[in-house]
């Protein structure tokens, strides 16, 4: 699509607020919230550990895909109006209980709980346009009610589904998600100002958090397991395989995002945390989960063959993860990315050594992968 912002790049002087908020950090506040976000990542690992099928993976994407929309909707929201006032905070952690009501309803959203999932979500709406009106910019006001009539339309969409359920829910859920991919192109979102440091620094600690799932996961897997050497080794095969997933994303690319937002003209600083922590972010996440249900099914019975769902599993949560951060990248201008476009690739080549000699020899080949990846990457030309 045209980015409508390459005709707007005109530059724009920055508000009084805006500039104050340049180099502000992430507030207790914020890191609180993020904290539902924690469960929601869990939730939707469940998901898919106990419906490990078609409907079940396409259950988890739109869930996630339209969670993601608004939550990253919150960070867009904090990093214009900082939550430094009581009204603020309590509109905020209104905002939050919405967003925990939904997450409680995502195991049986698409078999009961999709209104009480749907009205969660409308909380969340309204509780962001009416925060976001607070910013006392008025070109970011005016870009919220333009937005906020899109937002409102994909929650009512969402809502509407919740009470019909069956194939109606999977189709109105399809649609929110796919008007909230398009609101964007519809309204002026180069009125919005970003602050690259907190903007970055807020993304980065929710992916930070996402992670924490495959850890949690490791220990899950393992419940109940004697610490022999073997699981002990296991577990800590576990572990590299999420510090590689880490290193990739946070081995300086943060500061590169930060530097790229901050060159940017101010109209065009929006439509790049679009690209890179809006849509890029979906596979990312999405990877994170794929990868946390694989290894929480996996781990405790390593050295036998694996059912290949969950071989599948483990080698798509690392494709899905490498592509997000390959489009992340990409969009930012942060190279190189040959070996990391190679490296999803081949994750899907792991899959007959899971299949036909357990989940030990997947997990390391998924390591070796994935560290050959960053030597290559950090070798001097």
């Amino acid at each position: 699509m045209t980015d409508p912002a390459r005709s707007a790049d005109r530059p724009k002087e920055a508000p009084a607020e805006a500039t104050a908020t340049e180099t502000a950090s992430v507030s207790t506040v914020e890191l609180f919230f993020d904290l539902v976000f924690v469960f929601t990542i869990t939730q939707l690992t469940a998901v898919l550990v106990h419906v490990p099928t078609v409907p079940g993976v396409l259950s988890v994407v739109l869930m996630l895909g339209v969670i993601w929309w608004m939550y990253g909707g919150y960070a867009w929201l904090t990093n214009a109006v900082r939550p430094d006032r009581a009204d603020r905070r309590l509109l905020l952690m209104g905002g939050m209980a919405g967003f925990l009501l939904s997450a409680l309803s995502i195991p049986r959203a698409f078999s009961g709980a999709g209104l009480t999932f749907g009205l969660g979500y409308l909380v969340v709406t309204i509780v962001h346009a009416g925060l976001f009106t607070r910013s006392g910019v008025p070109a970011t006001v005016q870009a919220v009610f333009r937005l906020g009539r899109f937002n409102l339309a994909s929650a009512l969409l969402v809502l509407a589904g919740g009470f019909l359920g069956g194939i109606g829910q999977y189709v109105l859920w399809g649609l929110a998600f796919g008007l909230q991919a398009t609101t964007p192109f519809l309204s002026h979102i180069e009125d919005f100002r970003i602050q690259p440091a907190h903007f970055v620094e807020r993304h980065g600690l929710v992916v930070l958090i996402a992670l924490g799932e495959s850890v949690v996961a490791v220990g899950i897997g393992l419940t109940g397991k004697a610490i022999t050497p073997p699981v002990a080794a296991v577990a800590i095969l576990g572990l590299a395989l999420t510090a590689a997933l880490f290193w990739l994303y946070f081995g300086g690319d943060d500061a590169h995002a930060e530097r790229a937002l901050t060159n940017a003209p101010l109209a065009r600083r929006p439509w790049l945390a679009l690209y890179s922590y809006g849509y890029a972010h979906v596979p990312l996440l999405l990877g994170v989960v794929v990868l946390a249900a694989g290894v929480r099914m996996t781990i405790g019975h390593a050295f036998d063959p694996l059912v290949p769902v969950w071989s599948l599993a483990l080698a798509s949560g690392v494709l899905l993860y490498l592509v997000g951060d390959v489009y992340f990248r990409r969009t930012l201008g942060i190279r190189p990315n040959a070996a990391r476009g190679l490296a999803a690739l081949a994750a899907l080549g792991t899959v007959p050594f899971g299949v036909g000699l357990g989940a030990v020899a997947q997990l390391t080949l998924l390591v070796v992968l994935l560290a050959a990846t960053l030597a290559v990457e950090t070798k001097p030309v």
